[in-house]
């Protein structure tokens, strides 16, 4: 794709991204055929080669209106485009750089930007985001049934955190939203690594891995959250303290995977961000490199029942963000599970971080389809790798939705180890 971008973009870093991620578009059509919205709407602006026209238009000076901002604004940043790619066209940084600009030049309502404003400093923060949930779910019982289904129940700590006694750690990020509203997941965690002899730590210190902030267009903001972290975390890997940086939620890790290219012009923090993003690793790419031990401990059990059947989602930030396919499949089946097979299983749910909150009517189209597909082979649980996809899946379904670690530590937690 030939580009002429304007001089207020062309000489700036952004620009020069910019350039090269547009130049590598060949106009092949392919992400038509994987875009959820495009799948819904038929709509060409509302698929990746049609928003990267509106983005090029956009960097080589042409006015920006809100039809633009509409149709960046209902991309999901799914990238299944990017699986689909025969070029390699980095869309998801584009889409970035161009709302931050659009940001800048198209004014938004005051309740939308109101909302945007309350997402970015309620969600990461558990100081206001926890007590808000507390009294949701104390309210529960009385709220309409729509609204009921909006606040997840109240999820109790399984058991105690196990003790560091191994002379293998790892670290572990606790997000924004796990611990509040689903804490047994890290705690899983934890569970499974001390069995193989992995020790999980935390940092508290860390908090939002910045991607909330920064997918709203608050970049500046979002990558203050992500030098946080990276401060937080810097005296255990100075001190070869830990061995890797585990996710528990696929959302947090392709954006902690992405530190070191958001924070590549900063002096300060470039190299230190670039260590980060190489050590940190989704559990399943941790677990399957354990898989012998694993099996090992589970050979211990013997299944005497068929295994429980289960539809396992792989939320767009695993498959598409982070390239990591496969990995969940073989740990549960080596646990025993019987997987279901899912039809068009590289579609988002419609969750997409804030995305079912900010475009309600297609969130709730795409996760009907989803739990559609996910149902079709009557699966008695719905499996996720994401806090965001869990709960919005559980909002479509009546069966028991649970991130997969969690079935894992269970299968686990009745061997004798």
């Amino acid at each position: 794709m030939q580009t002429r971008l304007a001089d207020f973009i062309k000489n700036s870093p952004q620009g020069q991204e910019a350039d090269v991620i547009l130049r590598s578009c060949v106009h092949c059509g392919f992400c038509l055929a994987t875009c959820p919205t495009y799948q819904l709407l038929g709509d060409e602006l509302d698929s990746p080669r049609g928003r990267i026209y509106l983005m090029k238009q956009m960097l080589e000076g042409q006015p920006v209106t809100q039809k633009t901002q509409l149709h960046l604004d209902r991309c999901l940043t799914c990238r299944a485009c990017e699986s689909t790619c025969p070029s390699g066209v980095r869309y998801a940084e584009l889409v970035d750089i161009s709302r931050d600009l659009i940001e800048r030049q198209v004014k938004r309502s005051a309740d939308k930007r109101l909302i945007r404003y309350l997402l970015r400093k309620v969600l990461p923060n558990p100081l206001l985001f926890k007590p808000i949930v507390k009294i949701g779910q104390a309210l529960r019982p009385v709220l309409p049934g729509l609204l009921k289904k909006k606040v997840p129940a109240a999820v109790k700590s399984n058991n105690l955190w196990p003790e560091s006694r191994h002379s293998r750690k790892m670290l572990v990020l606790d997000g924004c939203v796990q611990p509040t509203l689903s804490p047994n997941i890290n705690l899983a965690t934890a569970h499974v690594l001390d069995a193989l002899g992995i020790s999980l730590i935390k940092s508290p210190q860390a908090g939002c891995c910045g991607a909330i902030a920064y997918h709203l267009n608050a970049q500046e903001e979002g990558m203050d959250a992500v030098r946080k972290n990276i401060d937080a975390w810097w005296s255990f890997i100075e001190g070869n303290e830990i061995e890797a940086i585990a996710m528990t939620a696929s959302g947090c890790g392709v954006t902690v995977k992405e530190y070191g290219h958001m924070l590549r012009h900063d002096p300060a923090y470039a190299e230190k961000a670039a260590k980060v993003s190489s050590m940190t690793k989704d559990i399943s790419e941790i677990l399957v490199l354990e898989l012998e031990n694993l099996q090992q401990i589970l050979n211990r059990k013997k299944i005497n029942s068929a295994p429980n059947k289960l539809a396992f989602h792989s939320p767009c930030t695993l498959q598409h963000g982070q390239q990591v396919r496969g990995h969940v499949e073989k740990i549960l089946q080596a646990a025993g599970f019987e997987l279901a097979t899912v039809s068009d299983a590289h579609l988002c749910c419609g969750s997409a971080g804030t995305y079912s909150i900010l475009q309600p009517i297609l969130s709730r189209q795409l996760l009907k389809n989803k739990i559609s597909a996910l149902e079709a082979e009557q699966p008695e649980q719905i499996v996720t790798a994401n806090i965001g996809c869990l709960l919005h899946l559980q909002n479509g379904t009546d069966l028991p939705v649970r991130h997969w670690i969690e079935i894992l530590n269970a299968q686990m937690s009745s061997v004798n180890v």
